[in-house]
């Protein structure tokens, strides 16, 4: 038997929102007789002399002269992500490698795993004004997406109104048939190892939803079960589309996204979106960081998922400096369903099942302490009454089946305390409502104060205007880095619960939840962007993004709040939520070369080998300046500070009005003085530049207990324009 809508939203659900994989190198497979088995390594080798290798044959057989002869094992030759290749070996084959000349390196791949009608709208994008209107809707930006390939003949991706694609366009399509690409998706590729030679359709649905949300062109009325209804958009739905599938089954292959972004950067993209990842991990180590730095190198803006391991502490992945990393917050939309007990209080909860007929009148109310599991709940118990279920982050389905077996009137669904006050848009078995632990917790108080409890529920579909939004959802992952706690990370938020995007199903669309929704959104942005500002880098533009991010809510009247329902910390938002009228004219942008990335990475205390396999050249730290993480310039800071006093420097450059003046403002984290000099920047020229210090010292006022990290910021502020930075400080 198939999976119905019901159970297919319910994994989609647990596998998006609280799935936590560990990345591993991959697992081979032995050839018989008892040998070894047979991984995919990535090989690095030393870069050759300048012109050695005009074709690309010559390359390749550079390449084959390292591996066994008379034997398929080359999967890729690469180009530009990096200087080697990937290839089937056994550990001793690899062993015998390191013997040759030229060789450096040899590792076993690693695995990664997968991390709307109105999202645009609540972003401040519309037709008629604004950044659509003054960027042409992204036309002419080429946005390349990385993940489980796509269904082209989703409406979402009709060619309506779209350009030529840009002269500069290299790609290809490897869809064999009429329509399969076309003026929207101008290029789709197939890098999925066990589906090589196979066009690039999407099993999934994933990276058809996340192509949709980056680039999907207009679809009226668009909804789920007739829920969240009007007109579907991606952010940049002017922008083409270039396909790269790596991943199947919600396996990512490290080779396999290594060759994607070889060809991506060889194609002509602009912009890159993944919603790809894995934990914190060295940088010389983990494919995404190294293909996004060779993209960089070329002006590519590379966008990544934050990964869903949150609430915890230091969960953040995809987290190097030259990658835009998202984190994932609410929207003001909700699909309610609320919930009315008998001593009169409200709560407000999501479902995506809205049964018209379901009566309004109140149930007598039960609350089964199993978490309704198969085999918990008894007719005799919950017949004709609404039951409150505890979740536990097992199949909601199956809770629904049991509860709905026996014949129970509908079902309560709330949190946990780690999930707080997130809760999802689900097509339920019965008649359903997901609340917040807070409102679970006070409906089982009421439910001991009497001895007879009733509730009833009321479905009233799709609301706009939740006035807390955003929140950043309870599974964003959190920082600081691990591999860089100098680094503020995650870099921004961005809508990713309850997105409504396109999906190869009869009914069109779906709502999914995760930073894997959110990172599309920002690629978006980063193209709108781009199409403004062609000449902007890479570091420019997230810089513009960062320090232009709101801090407070929707309605202006509250910081952004996280799932406990207080105040979210810089490692929960970062530079805040992103504002993409705003970023489209920050007035100030801190850039950064990719060469500038060189001293930073030695003074992470990578060896000279390790900097080399990621810069795509020789480096020698002892000749290089190296510098600690936190004096890169970069948007935000987050430093450790111990009894002595700190000084940084950054640099910003006036991209707003040529003749412009600057004051800093300063909101010191407590315990902590804040100067900085000068403060005033007075600018002559546009693209001026101006270097600032920040000097950080412990204050003698107060005494920090119980908390190990505070929190603040520094804003520059013109008449017209204001960069914010937020600040981060660990004390020791």
């Amino acid at each position: 038997m198939g999976f119905g809508v019901v159970q297919i939203m319910a994994v989609l659900f647990v596998f998006v929102v609280i799935f936590m994989a560990k990345s591993s190198p991959a697992s081979g497979y032995d050839q018989g007789g008892g040998g070894s088995k047979l991984k995919t390594y990535i090989v690095h080798l030393k870069k050759p002399g300048t012109g050695v290798f005009a074709e690309a044959d010559d390359l390749e057989g550079w390449h084959m002269s390292f591996l066994p002869v008379g034997q398929e094992r080359m999967v890729y030759s690469y180009r530009n992500v990096l200087t080697g290749f990937a290839a089937r070996l056994t550990e001793e084959e690899a062993k015998e490698m390191e013997a040759k000349e030229g060789f450096v390196s040899a590792r076993p791949e690693r695995m990664y795993q997968l991390h709307t009608t109105h999202s645009h709208s609540f972003l401040g994008l519309n037709t008629r004004s604004g950044l659509w209107k003054g960027s042409n809707l992204g036309k002419g930006v080429i946005i390349g997406v990385m993940d489980s390939g796509i269904i082209p003949s989703h409406p979402s991706f009709g060619d309506e109104g779209m350009p030529f694609p840009p002269a500069k366009w290299t790609g290809s399509c490897e869809f064999n048939m009429t329509g399969g690409c076309s003026n929207k998706i101008i290029g789709a590729r197939n890098f999925q190892s066990r589906s090589k030679g196979m066009p690039p359709f999407d099993d999934t649905g994933h990276g058809t939803h996340t192509a949709s949300i980056a680039a999907g062109n207009f679809v009226k009325h668009a909804s789920v079960l007739g829920n969240a209804e009007g007109t579907a958009a991606g952010i940049a739905p002017g922008a083409h589309l270039a396909i790269y599938k790596i991943c199947a089954n919600g396996d990512c292959a490290g080779s396999d996204i290594l060759a994607a972004f070889d060809a991506a950067i060889a194609d002509g993209v602009d912009v890159l979106s993944v919603s790809v990842g894995q934990k914190s991990t060295p940088f010389y180590d983990d494919a995404i960081a190294i293909g996004a730095f060779a993209a960089i190198r070329k002006g590519i803006l590379v966008s990544c998922s934050a990964g869903n391991y949150g609430p915890t502490t230091a969960s953040v992945g995809n987290d190097a400096p030259w990658i835009l990393t998202v984190g994932a917050s609410t929207i003001d939309r909700s699909i309610r369903a609320s919930v009315k007990i008998g001593n009169g209080e409200k709560f407000n909860g999501e479902s995506l099942f809205q049964p018209a007929d379901f009566p309004s009148e109140s149930f007598p109310l039960v609350y089964s302490p199993h978490f309704c599991s198969p085999g918990t709940v008894n007719a005799s118990e919950v017949k004709g009454k609404v039951v409150l279920c505890d979740s536990d982050g097992k199949s909601i389905t199956e809770k629904g089946l049991a509860v709905n077996k026996a014949r129970a009137a509908a079902m309560i669904l709330a949190n946990t305390d780690l999930v707080g006050s997130t809760t999802v848009a689900l097509e339920h078995v019965l008649p359903t409502t997901d609340v917040s632990y807070s409102a679970g917790s006070r409906i089982k108080a009421y439910i001991s104060s009497t001895s007879n409890p009733t509730a009833s529920i009321a479905f009233e579909g799709t609301i706009i205007g939740e006035s807390t939004a955003p929140e950043v959802v309870c599974f964003s992952a959190r920082g600081p880095s691990l591999e860089t706690p100098g680094i503020l990370k995650p870099d921004v938020i961005g809508p990713g619960m309850n997105i409504l995007a396109a999906w190869p199903s009869p009914s069109k669309f779906n709502l999914l939840s995760g930073t894997s929704m959110a990172c599309p959104h920002l690629s978006g942005v980063a193209a709108l962007i781009k199409r403004s500002h062609p000449d902007w880098s890479a570091a420019a533009i997230k810089s513009a993004i960062m320090t232009t991010a709101d801090t407070l809510n929707h309605n202006k009247d509250s910081p952004i709040l996280d799932q406990t329902e207080n105040p979210a910390s810089v490692f929960a938002i970062g530079a805040g939520h992103v504002n993409p009228l705003r970023a489209n004219d920050p007035g100030l942008i801190y850039d950064i070369q990719p060469d500038d990335y060189i001293p930073y990475l030695c003074g992470l205390g990578y060896n000279d080998t390790q900097v080399s396999l990621i810069a795509l050249r020789t480096v020698k730290c002892s000749k290089e300046s190296s510098i600690p993480e936190l004096q890169l310039n970069y948007p935000s800071f987050s430093i450790t500070l111990k009894s002595k006093t700190l000084r940084i420097q950054r640099t910003v450059t006036n991209v707003g009005k040529p003749k412009t003046s600057y004051v800093v403002h300063i909101a010191a984290p407590p315990g902590v003085d804040v100067c900085v000099k000068p403060r005033k920047l007075h600018f002559t020229r546009k693209n001026q530049k101006k270097t600032y210090t920040v000097i950080f010292k412990r204050s003698r006022s107060g005494v920090i207990t119980g908390k190990q990290y505070v929190q603040g910021s520094l804003k520059w502020v013109s008449a017209t324009h204001s960069a914010r930075s937020p600040i981060a400080v660990e004390f020791e």
